[in-house]
């Protein structure tokens, strides 16, 4: 019997739910998801100087500073239930960077982690970048924003890695061609 078979008819249960994080189970598997069904936008952001802008946060759950791309959460706020993902992706680029993206361009759905979580992303590429802003987020989220040469980027994720940081999963696709 397939893992499909076996949960197919199985109801999903909510264990807990908060603001953001709901714990859920069918059958024996547990995961969690976002409330209220809200995904998230991660936007992929080169200057014209070919540089990849990364965000620096402290991530509770790692209990460290974790190198990131740029993303944010869709229509999280009161009131904006109904926004668009790349009206989100705009809005959280220049949150986080400084940077307005003249246009986004969408590459698809993904998810996080999907043996755990149910979260989806999409990904988003900014294009006719301008800096309109320091960034660094809202009041609270302590981003630091890196501008790393593309050329260069294998470096800087290692020596962040050999500094304790966190490195999100994203950095993955940005890696890869050094690895094909």
């Amino acid at each position: 019997m397939s893992l499909e078979d076996e949960y197919r008819d199985e109801p999903e249960i909510t264990q807990w739910q908060g603001r953001f994080i709901t714990a859920k189970t069918r059958g024996r598997w547990e995961y969690v998801s976002r409330a209220r069904g809200i995904k998230a936008a991660v936007i992929l952001a080169l200057t014209p100087e070919d540089e990849v802008v990364l965000v620096e946060q402290f991530r509770i759950p790692l209990g460290r500073p974790c190198i990131e791309l740029p993303a944010g959460l869709i229509g999280d706020d009161a009131g904006g239930e109904g926004e668009e993902a790349a009206t989100a992706a705009i809005r959280e680029l220049e949150e986080e960077t400084g940077y307005r993206a003249g246009r986004m361009e969408d590459l698809g759905e993904y998810y996080s982690s999907p043996g755990m979580v149910s979260e989806a992303f999409t990904l988003f590429r900014a294009h006719d970048l301008e800096r309109v802003g320091p960034g660094g987020g809202v009041e609270g989220e302590g981003i630091t924003v890196h501008h790393v040469p593309r050329a260069g980027l294998a470096d800087f994720i290692a020596a962040k890695r050999a500094q304790g940081y966190g490195i999100d999963t994203r950095m993955l696709m940005l890696l890869s061609p050094l690895w094909l």
